[in-house]
């Protein structure tokens, strides 16, 4: 009898991110409803390997997936029902669409703003979005409510992402969330368990910059955006709420 082995590089890299994002849902029909109203080509900023991207499209929008990581948009590719679906590996913060139409909503969600350096890089995403939005077109980024879901009321860390593949047990907690000040650090666990017994035990951490819908709405003013009502995400279970900061071009 063999021993199942480990995934590792680039299918290890895309487990785990599915692991730790690809079952949220609760963002998805505001999405849908952006999208809808848009009634034209979206843009999905931080798509990682298409947990929106694929919803809108299976949803009749015409999708963009933006992203960092050419390893995970590789993996949105390879995807059937990806096959509308164009990718562009680039930095949020400095990017640009080539050949592609004016995007009529450019979509930002799970906090992906957040993992950009600070009000420069900020900056650099609002004049890109610029760029590439239609006049009259939308812009909507989710911001974390970490604070409020970190409380005195909210102490315990959500239950393990788990999942089995081929015979070893993958599984990543959340066991902390530090205040750096400007930013917020959310520590993770990644284990791994194989058909042996044998374990594996990584550390993870992600930082998120701190950034008010407030203060996103004015600093998005100054490159020639308008200021929409923000709208809502609700905390589950495992994972916080958002505001989503919504912008019209």
């Amino acid at each position: 009898m063999t021993t199942a082995q480990a995934l590792t590089g680039d299918e290890l890299v895309v487990l785990w991110h599915d692991l730790e994002c690809g079952g949220y849902d609760v963002d998805l029909p505001l999405w849908r409803e952006l999208a809808h109203a848009a009634r034209g080509p979206v843009l999905d900023v931080g798509a990682g390997t298409g947990r929106v991207a694929l919803d809108l499209a299976r949803h009749g929008a015409t999708v963009t997936a933006l992203d960092l990581d050419p390893v995970l948009l590789a993996a949105l590719a390879a995807k059937p029902a990806a096959s509308a679906i164009a990718t562009v590996a680039a930095d949020g913060s400095d990017f640009a669409v080539a050949g592609a139409p004016p995007f009529h909503l450019v979509l930002v969600p799970m906090q992906t703003l957040q993992l950009l350096s600070g009000p420069q890089a900020r900056a650099g995403f609002l004049s890109s979005t610029r760029a590439a939005l239609a006049p009259g077109g939308l812009v909507a980024v989710a911001l974390a409510d970490a604070m409020e879901a970190y409380d005195e009321q909210h102490t315990e860390p959500p239950l393990p992402d788990m999942r089995e593949v081929d015979g070893v047990v993958y599984s990543s907690r959340p066991v902390r969330v530090r205040d750096l000040g400007d930013r917020l650090a959310i520590d993770r666990i990644r284990e791994t368990v194989d058909g042996a017994g044998r374990r594996t035990v990584v550390a993870n951490t992600v930082v998120l910059h701190r950034v008010t819908a407030d203060e996103l709405a004015a600093e998005a003013v100054a490159h020639g955006f308008e200021p929409l009502p923000h709208r809502q995400i609700p905390q589950t279970d495992e994972y916080v709420g958002s505001t989503v900061v919504v912008l019209r071009g």
